[in-house]
């Protein structure tokens, strides 16, 4: 996993400012595959889960539940099930609960916020939660922090199929809906946000082919490759990623490029994540190798802000915060991709 300083993970779930190619492309263009698990139909215990260090077992319904795993808390809020601990990417929302998710709390107390400082889960800390659930299914353990975490409570990994960070957002609901006796009801929030991606792009059919890359400017142009949540929307959207991109990654979930690869970003829309909208921008256009490119010459650039909710749930992509994400993104990528130059595009009214 890419440990990077909080902008990467930003960047990738930048996997973690963190730190995250390519056998799935969620929603739009190929299905996620199905977690691995044993167990009753219907999600009843005991429940086998398998994951990247072997398989869990979870014996009974669990009732307090930490989530290690960067944006588990969202499937285990969709769920109806309330984490009595959760672990801060970014954002400093109260219990790490995003806009998104507030509403799912129903009045009960906010988790106690555990931090992810890139060196590993808080152990001490989940001990004296007494879980009897650790959920780090988007995540990035090692088999050490899991063999660690397993003293004190069943622990559902990541998987073993996607790269750390890279677990789609589909198998993550499904897989923390195996782990809480909840299949049924994981099953029917993926289908109900897979059908609005469905809408959008019988809505905006000139999205479908239109190349697309996702970048922030770390370590000069960081790119996200498919792998990555917020690469896999846009493929979800109907966009086609660059076809080097991944040969350029590798096995992670995104990569800083070198000056000469520059013309990566020079595709038919590119997102960016970015610290300031309205500073970085001219950053950006101060070097003369991305200005001349006719990605930024054709205004067919969006810049979302980070630390702001939209820029947060841009890289959260779960259950809750995709529809949050798409009120806001979509009408970006509509304008940046109109054909039309002149056509600006506007920042989401909040």
């Amino acid at each position: 996993m890419l440990q990077a300083p909080r902008r990467t993970r930003s960047l990738a779930a930048l996997a973690s400012l963190l730190l995250t190619l390519g056998l799935v492309t969620a929603c739009g263009s190929g299905k996620a595959a199905s977690p691995a698990a044993t167990g009753s139909a219907g999600g009843a215990f005991p429940v086998t889960i398998a994951h990247k260090f072997g398989a869990t077992t979870i014996k009974a319904e669990p009732k307090r539940i930490v989530t290690v795993g960067l944006t588990d808390q969202d499937a285990v809020l969709a769920l109806g099930k309330v984490p009595v601990g959760t672990t801060e990417w970014f954002g400093g929302f109260s219990g790490a609960i995003g806009p998104w998710a507030k509403d799912r709390l129903h009045g009960a107390p906010l988790p106690t916020v555990l931090k992810d400082t890139g060196t590993g889960p808080q152990v001490e800390k989940i001990a004296a939660l007494r879980p009897d659930l650790i959920l780090a299914v988007y995540g990035g353990l090692t088999k050490k922090q899991y063999q660690t975490l397993s003293k004190f409570a069943p622990v559902v990994a990541q998987p073993k199929q996607y790269n750390d960070f890279g677990v789609p957002w589909e198998v993550q609901t499904k897989t923390i809906g195996q782990a809480l006796g909840k299949v049924g009801e994981a099953d029917k929030l993926v289908s109900g946000v897979e059908q609005r991606f469905t809408q959008i792009r019988d809505d905006n059919p000139e999205f479908k082919g239109k190349t697309a890359v996702t970048a922030t400017p770390y370590e000069g142009y960081f790119v996200y490759g498919s792998q990555d949540p917020r690469s896999r929307n846009l493929a979800s959207l109907g966009f086609t990623l660059p076809a080097d991109l991944d040969k350029l990654i590798g096995d992670k979930f995104g990569a800083s490029i070198s000056k000469e690869r520059t013309d990566l970003l020079d595709q038919q829309v590119v997102v960016w994540s970015v610290s300031n909208v309205a500073k970085d921008a001219p950053k950006l256009h101060a070097d003369k190798l991305y200005a001349d490119l006719n990605v930024v010459k054709q205004g067919r650039e969006i810049a979302v802000g980070e630390d702001t909710p939209y820029g947060i749930a841009y890289s959260f992509v779960t259950v809750l915060s995709l529809p949050y994400l798409l009120d806001r993104l979509v009408p970006q990528l509509k304008a940046a991709v109109d054909g039309d130059p002149a056509t600006k595009v506007e920042q989401p009214a909040n």
